[in-house]
């Protein structure tokens, strides 16, 4: 049953994913075409900021979930309400302080974009997409974690799916009859209510929970814990778009943006491939499975690894390419920039290969003990980017990113390895060591193929295949050289779930 619930997880998060890029392709690309440069940076730039508001939830979703670990697998209904229960309650007063935080905050944005915008437009703006993060985020969390720590993430992953879908459809048709950027935000506003009212009535009908049970408070006593792993991911995601609009041009916020869509996209995608594992592995932890984990944590580790590479390698061969594509007819500002564009594959990839020991740890609920590294690295990313911002611009706050996040990788995976998997980590080094040497013998075999202009997607997509083709070949060598027990397990491990998938049909 985990197998199998994994697997519809993983596949209906990979279709979330693809709509989300193919939607989150078009939107901004509407955008920069309806209102140019600085309306795509303004917007962008605001919803980063209002992430910093949303952080006051932080720590929050992945304590429940650790927490509903053990109630799920005995079936306690009352031990499950009364953490749900306490869940909402919180969630319930976080609301409260964001409508405060975000009134004061869109009195105060105003004044950071004053040279591009009148303070009512911006004002105005910061509330209506305020709205939008506020229902997306502050409905349903509660029934959200509980779905995910039963690994039925895809009951919320469906209607998220219908939303953002019927998002970009909304905001299309509103630029296309003429509408102002207020009026584009305020309809996505509005179709976002759809969802956390579905997982509200899904979850209390499914799952009986009592909201007379009294809530469970010690049992997200962590929460505290956790804020330093959220925040740490918080200022990582944020950090660059937040520093380059205090220090830098807002035009340069929608470069980022574009290529940070891109890199983020890609990352999504493999974010999609650990999706409903780390139910699977703190029930494995509940029930003492040592063995059995291990085992699965090994094929994880290559796999994410693997695909990662797959991802990211191809990602800074065609990051470029796609951009000048994409902005083609946009001539407010340069939107080549090659350093850049690596740096940010380079980023995300060091995002991705830490997933299976970010969830792990989670997944174990060991919030305290990993809670200094993440100080680390959110106080190390702030410091760099600010330093660097000044003179080198979007290279310089990259540069930041990427610090904290080679620390904070290499800090979750000693710890994983030592505290919960009790192994040697040396493992993720050469892990490291070999995507490097991938990354080297693709750059020199693309050399030696012919580079079109690319002046139309159909270009960019025929070159796309080629560097996809010279990346898999690769990959493939490598893994059958030094992943042979790896490979192995993993096919072991997809024949018995077909075998059990017939046996069932």
């Amino acid at each position: 049953m985990r197998t199998k619930k994994a697997v519809i997880n993983t596949m209906t998060s990979i279709m979330a994913e693809v709509v989300s890029i193919i939607c989150g392709l078009i939107l901004p690309r509407l955008i920069l075409g309806a209102f140019g440069s600085s309306y795509n940076g303004i917007t962008s730039s605001i919803t980063q900021f209002l992430s910093c508001i949303v952080l006051l939830r932080a720590g929050v979703g992945s304590v429940t979930r650790a927490a509903l670990y053990n109630p799920l697998a005995q079936k306690n209904k009352s031990e499950i309400s009364g953490i749900v229960n306490a869940t909402a309650i919180f969630m319930k007063k976080v609301a409260l302080i964001y409508v405060g935080a975000l009134i004061v905050f869109a009195c105060i944005y105003p004044f950071l974009v004053r040279n591009s915008f009148n303070w009512v437009f911006s004002a105005t703006l910061v509330l209506i997409i305020g709205s939008s993060t506020f229902v997306d985020n502050y409905f349903g969390i509660a029934y959200q974690m509980l779905l995910q720590a039963d690994q039925k993430n895809y009951i919320n992953t469906i209607p998220q799916i219908i939303t953002t879908i019927l998002n970009t459809i909304v905001a299309a048709i509103l630029i296309h009859c003429g509408a102002g950027i207020h009026l584009v935000k305020l309809g996505s506003a509005v179709v976002y209510f759809i969802r956390p009212l579905f997982l509200s009535y899904y979850v209390k009908k499914k799952y009986e929970i009592d909201v007379g049970i009294n809530p469970n408070n010690s049992a997200i006593s962590q929460r505290w814990d956790a804020f330093a792993q959220q925040a740490a991911a918080f200022v990582n995601n944020n950090t660059d778009v937040i520093v380059l609009t205090m220090f830098s041009d807002i035009k340069e916020v929608s470069v980022y943006t574009v290529y940070y869509m891109v890199a983020n996209g890609l990352y999504k995608v493999e974010q999609t491939f650990t999706d409903g594992i780390e139910a699977a592995f703190g029930n494995m932890l509940v029930k003492k499975e040592n063995k059995i984990l291990q085992e699965n944590f090994r094929v994880v580790e290559y796999l994410v690894f693997t695909s990662a590479a797959f991802l990211f390698i191809c990602g800074a061969a065609l990051i470029v390419p796609f951009a000048e594509v994409y902005t083609s007819g946009i001539s407010d500002v340069s939107y080549e920039r090659p350093l850049f564009g690596m740096l940010m594959c380079i980023n995300q990839f060091l995002f991705c290969i830490r997933l299976p020991y970010h969830m792990l740890v989670d997944a174990a609920g060991h919030f305290k003990q990993t809670r200094n590294g993440a100080i680390f690295e959110a106080f190390l990313n702030v410091i760099v980017s600010v330093t660097l911002v000044i003179k080198f611009g979007l290279i310089g706050v990259t540069i930041g990113t990427f610090c904290a996040l080679f620390f904070r990788t290499l800090q979750y995976s000693i710890y994983a390895s030592k505290n919960i998997l009790h192994r040697k980590y040396r493992f993720v080094t050469e892990h490291i060591a070999l995507s490097i040497a991938q990354a080297a013998i693709v750059a020199l075999v693309l050399n030696f193929i012919y580079v079109p202009v690319f002046d139309s997607y159909i270009n960019w997509i025929l070159y796309a295949i080629e560097v996809a083709v010279v990346v898999m070949i690769v990959l493939i060598i490598s893994s059958a050289i030094f992943y042979k027990q790896e490979v192995r397990i993993f096919l072991q491990k997809v024949k018995v779930f077909l075998k059990r998938r017939k046996k069932s049909n």
